[in-house]
């Protein structure tokens, strides 16, 4: 009985990069944490102070840059964001991540929309390229710019998760 328990816990408590939608029992950031793969984006929430934002009720919808897409960007930039003189530069990256409310990646599967961030700007999200779910800055059709979505739809307790492959930077 107690072997069954655990192992039921221990599947409520995990999830698998690459896998289909999962039900997660913890808050965006716990389930961050224990992923292994957004040290970068726990640490940028910490220098923020946007943690506890993030642990609140929600729901929220975050667009969660890999430590791969952190490390991608200019050599020294996540260094220079961390210095507590670039904070409000790094609250707005951070919040041009996230949208406020539940997005699943079926409410953009075959559309292309807009969704406003936290941040005050806004994103454009596709569900009709052959990658799947991309988002990118509005003010650019660049190819490079936008992120692909490599897993969708982790759910947690105050919303959903979408692991992107890319850093989106806001025009400001």
């Amino acid at each position: 009985m107690k072997f069954v328990r655990k192992t039921a816990l221990a599947s409520v408590l995990s999830f698998t990069m690459f896998g289909a939608t999962v039900v997660q029992a913890n808050d965006i950031v716990d389930t961050a944490m224990s992923a292994g793969s957004f040290d970068t984006l726990v640490a940028a929430a910490q220098a923020g102070g946007l943690v506890e934002t993030l642990k609140g009720d929600g729901p929220f919808t975050v667009f969660a840059p890999t430590d791969e897409a952190f490390a991608a960007l200019p050599s020294g930039t996540v260094e220079t964001l961390l210095k507590p003189e670039n904070k409000e530069q790094l609250v707005a990256i951070l919040k041009y991540h996230v949208i406020p409310g539940k997005v699943m990646a079926a409410d953009v599967r075959g559309k292309q929309v807009t969704v406003a961030t936290v941040e005050g700007s806004d994103l454009y999200a596709s569900g009709v390229s052959a990658k799947g779910v991309t988002v990118a800055p509005m003010r650019t059709y660049d190819a490079s710019e936008r992120a692909n979505v490599i897993q969708a739809d982790i759910v947690t307790d105050n919303g959903v998760i979408h692991v992107i492959d890319k850093v989106l930077i806001p025009q400001s």
